[in-house]
């Protein structure tokens, strides 16, 4: 009775309490601890992550970094070396820039630039080229609407680099070998993730939380092991158990396309690849063969090749390691000295997201491919994960340990699944104009899969021969008699194609306008009054990014320079004025009195929340003299704030307006911005009314508090 004496002293909320309780933390003037220490049995975990892909390191990196404890469950005893996603966007690439420098190692690790800006089109890897697209535009290297490039780095060496990330933070990558000693009484304590160790079942009939239980292999037998936690987040792939126990459909296209990835390498084909045709993907097309060959690292000799599949005519078994060799061979032209089939697996296209990602009373979430499960084309699969990572973190740490109720994941479902329905058409637009460069070579994928469909009703011994033979006749199509100059019909075929490239037709690599500029439009913010403007339709063509402050949207980067006594100019984004550690909110004004009263307002209602806030004013560049330009005496007694100066940029940037002309804006307005970067609220001009009561609208609604 005493603790919650003291809750109700301190935030005069019984109810508060109990909901926090629930969680399994008591907050008590900005200080969290586990209400496990004080009943001093078996901890609960806060979070536990199934899933050690990308996805669910970085949510375990962001959310350590923000004071939650938390645990990864793996299956796999060993995390994957097949190469997978490859291609890291821009927004992405911010994210890494707060975990303590990851993009910086990736810019450094990943292959040069030029050597993989280009997707080519050819009969062979060695003979005639059909047609070539550049990816990449003199603005993609400027840094003008983002302080950071998108890569080419394979997702198994970013899986390396997180987890030595994850271990500098002392996390611990557990075995059977090593368990006994971390675990006591059943309890996981954090900060580990536990290598070969399955998800089989999940009990949420209690009202603490969740119970999972973990099968894994120990002494020449599976065993059973019971973990409890607060939250469950499912990271575990398109196939995700997590999804499956809890009974969630996915809703879209399913089985679009049947592949064959062949992971193999070969320094003989790396090398003559880098010296006369340097590129990112391979769109192969002869009589004998078809295939996309996929360039992890040309100096390295590594790639992955997809193969068209087609079971059950088709088998696995068909494609033994000496099979596929035969198949490169065919596609590279000419025979190679090194080659090295690693390995090879099946794998189904879909476009397809989750009916929910939230369920069992805020109990457990999907992130991640367990939410959503893309086409490749485009990359969206990846950062579109770790994406939903970035907006979750911050929310679980505002329940967990702060101020917001459970339902305020509620908020997590409500901006991230948009995002992935209109990715999921985006994918599938790109995919198809993918599809329009073999059809313009008389290769319709339509007919390719409707005869496949067809002979699924002969009888079974002839359904692989006949198919086969038809596939062929097709292949006669990219023959050199029929695709050349001098044929009317390959001559049409072969314009038609150069239309398609010349108009952006093809498969397209980059998408700024929508890896930068998706906007959350219901959720953790306060909508303008005349809420969100539509979003365009996908068209599947690359678009530029328009800098936009609208709530939900990503902040806009600027160059700007910090104002202090120190002679040292320090340049830094926009982006870099939020914190990655803490639930703090940061307030952009000018520096003009009433500004200055609603800056003081919102540090008070933030210490009312019991949430952190940091003010950020920003002066003009035309201010001459850097010595006036101070808030400390406007602010007082609030030390939480950084005064910045525009940039003066180049006459020809595109973006070089002020930082309230790129807002659409007035210097009279405010900007208030989430843990994640994305703008919660924002007024154009002054505030009309009580700057405290404005507040204390805004706060309540972005966290969820009622």
């Amino acid at each position: 009775m005493g603790v919650l004496a003291s809750l109700r002293a301190c935030n005069g909320s019984f109810r508060a309490a109990s909901r926090l309780l629930m969680f399994g933390y008591i907050r008590g003037k900005g200080i969290s601890v586990s209400a496990n220490e004080h009943c001093g049995k078996d901890s609960v975990l806060p979070v536990l992550i199934v899933g050690a892909g990308p996805v669910g390191l970085v949510l375990s990196i962001l959310l350590t970094k923000l004071g939650v404890r938390c645990a990864v469950l793996e299956k796999n005893k060993s995390f994957s070396a097949h190469p997978q996603a490859h291609f890291i966007n821009n927004r992405s690439m911010e994210v890494f820039r707060k975990l303590d420098g990851l993009a910086d190692q990736i810019e450094r690790l990943q292959p040069p630039v030029d050597l993989w800006r280009r997707f080519i089109y050819c009969t062979s890897l060695t003979g005639s080229v059909l047609g070539m697209v550049d990816h990449m535009q003199p603005q993609d290297f400027e840094k003008v609407v983002s302080p950071v490039s998108v890569a080419h780095f394979s997702q198994y060496k970013l899986t390396r680099l997180l987890v030595e990330h994850l271990k500098s933070l002392d996390f611990q990558i557990s075995t059977r070998e090593n368990l006994k000693s971390t675990m006591k009484g059943g309890a996981i304590w954090g900060r580990e993730i536990l290598m070969g160790h399955e998800c089989v079942s999940i009990d949420t009939s209690s009202d603490d939380g969740v119970s999972v239980t973990v099968s894994f292999f120990e002494e020449g037998e599976f065993k059973e092991r019971n973990i409890r936690c607060r939250v469950l987040i499912g990271a575990d792939g398109a196939g995700s158990t997590v999804r499956r126990l809890m009974g969630i459909d996915l809703i879209g296209e399913k089985d679009l396309q049947n592949l064959v990835s062949v992971h193999f390498s070969s320094q003989d084909l790396g090398s003559y690849l880098l010296n006369e045709r340097p590129g990112m993907l391979y769109f192969v097309f002869n009589p004998e063969a078809i295939g996309v060959l996929v360039a992890h690292d040309l100096e390295q000799g590594e790639f992955i090749l997809q193969i068209p599949f087609y079971p059950p005519q088709q088998d696995i078994k068909d494609f033994s390691p000496q099979i596929c060799s035969e198949i490169i061979f065919k596609l590279v032209g000419r025979e190679l000295s090194d080659i090295h089939v690693i390995d090879v697996k099946p794998w189904i296209m879909h476009a397809e997201v989750g009916e929910k990602y939230v369920c069992c009373d805020n109990r457990i979430l999907l992130v991640g491919d367990a939410a959503h499960r893309f086409p490749p084309a485009g990359g969206f699969g990846m950062n579109t994960g770790i994406q939903d990572a970035h907006n979750l973190a911050w929310k679980l740490a505002s329940v967990l340990e702060g101020p917001s109720p459970p339902s305020f994941l509620q908020t997590y479902e409500a901006e991230r699944r948009p995002v992935a329905l209109f990715n999921t058409a985006l994918s599938l637009k790109n995919f198809r104009a993918a599809m329009s460069v073999p059809s313009a070579l008389g290769l319709d994928p339509k007919i390719a899969n409707s005869v496949h469909r067809v002979v699924n009703v002969l009888p079974h011994g002839i359904q692989k021969t006949i198919l086969d033979g038809i596939f062929y006749i097709g292949r006669m199509q990219l023959s050199e008699f029929l695709l050349n100059e001098s044929n009317p019909l390959g001559s049409s075929r072969l314009e038609k194609l150069n239309q398609i490239f010349n108009e952006g037709r093809s498969l397209q690599l980059q998408f700024p306008a929508e890896d930068l500029g998706f906007r959350y439009s219901d959720g953790a913010i306060v909508p303008d009054r005349r809420g969100p403007a539509p979003l365009e339709s996908p068209t599947g063509r690359r678009r530029d990014y328009i800098p936009s402050a609208d709530p939900g949207s990503r902040l806009p980067h600027m160059n700007v320079r910090i104002l202090s006594n120190s002679s040292k100019e320090d340049i830094i984004s926009t982006l870099d004025l939020v914190h990655g550690n803490k639930i703090e909110f940061l307030l952009m004004v000018a520096p003009t009195e009433d500004s200055y009263h609603l800056a003081h307002a919102a540090f008070e209602v933030a210490k009312e929340f019991e949430v952190s806030a940091r003010i950020c004013v920003v002066w003009p560049q035309t201010t001459a003299s850097s010595t006036s330009m101070s808030s400390k005496e406007a602010l007082a007694p609030w030390e939480n704030f950084i005064d910045i100066q525009e940039v003066e940029r180049s006459p020809q940037d595109s973006l070089s307006s002020s930082w309230w002309n790129i807002c659409q804006m007035s210097d009279r307005g405010a900007i208030l911005v989430r843990p994640d970067e994305h703008v919660a609220w924002r007024v154009k001009s002054s505030i009309a009314g009580d700057p405290m009561k404005e507040m204390r609208r805004v706060f309540s609604a972005v966290l969820g508090v009622k």
